[in-house]
């Protein structure tokens, strides 16, 4: 889209497609399919921001948080859809392809089991037209900081995410299960100089 006064003599099938409606399309279409048999699922990533009103780019895939134990009913469900479910080598998630997109069906968040708890934590969200289950907002934080490393530290992306959300996030909870990691403790304290939340200990 971006380049559309480059490409404007050719047809409209030759352009771009709009890569972030494709995922919220894939999204829709995988949470529909889950919801449709019952699944225990949570949006993940990207998209859930995008369903909790961040400002986000969508660029690369559809996030959904499922359980280990389902992940066998999953797969089969989504095949029988007619979709490309397969094993990466990573053992903590499964890929799958729709509507010409990549999908993660996670299976450990942040290091941790997907949970029947987190599940039960998430909130039902318009993800562009369809309802579903999506990570609450202290949940969608809590992942986006346990991801920071040294190799990987886009402080900018999630406060971009933070800035919207901070009114719905458990910064209590954040700071205890987060504060001890040296990039998420340096991002927080990011989030009080920018005055984007309250100094540890002010928060009513």
């Amino acid at each position: 889209m971006d380049h559309l006064s480059e490409h404007s003599e050719h047809s409209d099938e030759s352009l771009p497609p709009d890569r972030a409606q494709a995922i919220l399309e894939a999204a829709k279409r995988i949470g529909s399919l889950l919801k449709a048999e019952d699944h225990p699922f949570a949006v993940a990533g990207g998209v859930a921001a995008y369903a909790h009103g961040a400002t986000v780019r969508l660029q690369h895939d559809a996030d959904f948080c499922i359980r280990r134990e389902d992940a066998e009913a999953v797969t089969r469900t989504l095949r029988q859809a007619g979709l490309q479910v397969f094993l990466p080598p990573e053992d903590w998630l499964l890929k799958a392809r729709c509507l010409g997109q990549d999908v993660d069906l996670i299976l450990e968040l942040a290091k941790r089991p997907v949970t029947s708890e987190l599940l039960d934590r998430a909130e039902v969200l318009p993800v562009d037209s369809v309802r579903m289950p999506v990570l609450s907002a202290t949940d969608l934080v809590g992942s986006l900081l346990a991801a920071f490393s040294e190799h990987h530290c886009d402080f900018g992306a999630v406060l971009a995410v933070v800035r919207p959300l901070r009114e719905k996030v458990d910064w209590a909870k954040i700071r205890a299960e987060h504060g001890d990691a040296p990039m998420a403790a340096a991002f927080l304290y990011l989030l009080e100089r920018l005055q984007v939340i309250e100094p540890e200990g002010v928060e009513a």
